[in-house]
């Protein structure tokens, strides 16, 4: 197998209680990597392994985004500045139904995956229809996803009803498993969405294939409330006496909780996904991150898709954690850049169920690999590289990545990616979308 030494001017593994290294190196051995040490011991050791020079570079691991909607990057921007409910049931619905096809999740993913690689993106926990594109642009891009069976209790152009959606998102498990980018979710999209006899449904799924579950949960005042008023209890309350909340559930928003659920997310292992941009543009409120991390619970970050959020940018999710947990709680100690960045990587290789592979630069795991320069005159001086990856740098400095020891993006260009050809699809089907 060829043999990649990597050498940046930090390193920042991750590791447990391990600081940002300097003139150290990293050595891809395949799909995985071999070696982390100083750089003249690497350079010694392997003198007959590729070298890529990282001069004024941080090397870090591959960045997960814990939940998105990939195709929905198609939709950038349709209908911004309105609530929640409004921009679901009068905006993205209808605009899906006439829409979305194969085809379309496909472009609409492809076009996501490169977005992503340009920003330091190397695993998707995506949720939409479809799930046999999401698989092909994820394999095709060379980027891991979590692809999810996703279901609803309501018809549309992908399936006629809750059965349809589970026999083809298992069909879609069946072609694809064993590809060894992909992982597989078992998906109800929402509380309001689905029933209790679909959501059993899709918990023995889980069960069954041993996999995670992925669902929207408590992301809006509202949605707790009318909870209350049809069930009798709190969406969360429902889902946990149908055996939902342990620790194959990765619980999208998470933004209304009470001590109480706090409690219990911690005790059952519940894996939370913060999406702080998406919550703040939807006005649907901010995830009581102090309160969380206090009891324990793991929690992660996530972009959501870019109708609501508008930009795939983990760099801005990460930054933008950290500010509002220390400005709602009025403690500048809260979400320091430390754990921002483990809510990126390490933790969210944890909800995934990818701790062994994923998360961090360890000897043993994957090779996911980020590249971030920072000689750039905004990124300068550095006192504390990590800290600037936080609070200065941003997805523009990005400039390679290698996922499972393969270069898939050089000095910012994505290479598994015909960038031009994919640019000139999106223009031609938002052009058929915008026609009268």
């Amino acid at each position: 197998m060829s043999q990649t030494l990597l050498l940046p001017r930090w390193l920042l593994t991750m590791k447990a209680g391990e600081d940002t290294l300097e003139y150290h190196a990293l050595l891809i051995d395949g799909e995985r990597i071999a070696a982390v040490g100083p750089r003249e011991t690497l350079l010694t050791q392997y003198p007959q392994a590729a070298r890529v020079e990282l001069p004024e570079q941080i090397l870090i691991p591959g960045l997960i985004n814990a939940h998105a909607h990939s195709a929905m990057t198609l939709l950038r921007g349709v209908a911004d500045d309105v609530p929640l409910m409004d921009w679901l049931q009068n905006h993205i619905w209808p605009l899906e139904k006439k829409w979305v096809s194969e085809e379309w999740t496909y472009l609409g993913s492809k076009l996501a995956a490169a977005e992503g690689l340009r920003s330091g993106t190397t695993y998707i926990n995506d949720m939409y229809f479809f799930p046999t594109a999401m698989a092909r642009a994820a394999v095709d891009s060379g980027v891991r996803a979590a692809v999810s069976m996703n279901v609803i209790d309501f018809p549309t152009s992908y399936a006629s009803g809750p059965d349809d959606y589970i026999a083809k998102g298992i069909a879609a498990y069946e072609q694809y498993k064993g590809e060894k980018l992909l992982d597989w979710t078992s998906a109800p999209h929402a509380p309001y969405t689905v029933s209790d006899e679909t959501f059993i449904k899709l918990r023995d799924l889980a069960e069954k294939l041993d996999i995670q579950m992925h669902c929207h949960i408590h992301e809006t005042a509202g949605e707790v409330e009318d909870g209350l008023k049809q069930f009798g209890v709190r969406p969360l309350e429902r889902l946990t006496k149908l055996g939902l909340m342990n620790e194959r559930m990765i619980a999208v928003h998470m933004v209304h909780l009470n001590n109480d659920e706090i409690e219990l997310m911690a005790k059952n292992g519940v894996h939370l996904v913060h999406n702080p941009n998406s919550n703040l543009k939807l006005a649907s409120g901010v995830m009581p991150l102090k309160t969380l991390e206090a009891a324990g619970v793991n929690t992660v970050l996530g972009t959501d898709g870019a109708a609501s959020n508008n930009r795939l940018d983990m760099f801005g999710e990460i930054r933008s954690a950290a500010l509002l947990a220390k400005g709602i709680t009025g403690d500048p100690t809260v979400a320091s850049a430390r754990t921002a960045l483990e809510m990126a990587t390490v933790r969210a290789a944890k909800a995934m169920g990818r701790s062994d592979d994923l998360g961090s630069l360890e000897v043993g795991k994957l090779a996911d690999c980020v590249a971030v320069s920072l000689d750039s005159i905004e990124c300068q001086p550095v006192y504390n590289a990590a800290a600037q990856l936080v609070y200065v740098a941003g997805r523009e400095h990005v400039s390679n990545v290698w996922i499972g020891g393969r270069q898939v993006l050089r000095e910012r260009q994505p290479v598994t990616i015909d960038v031009p050809a994919l640019m000139a699809d999106v223009r031609d089907v938002v052009g058929r979308m915008k026609a009268p």
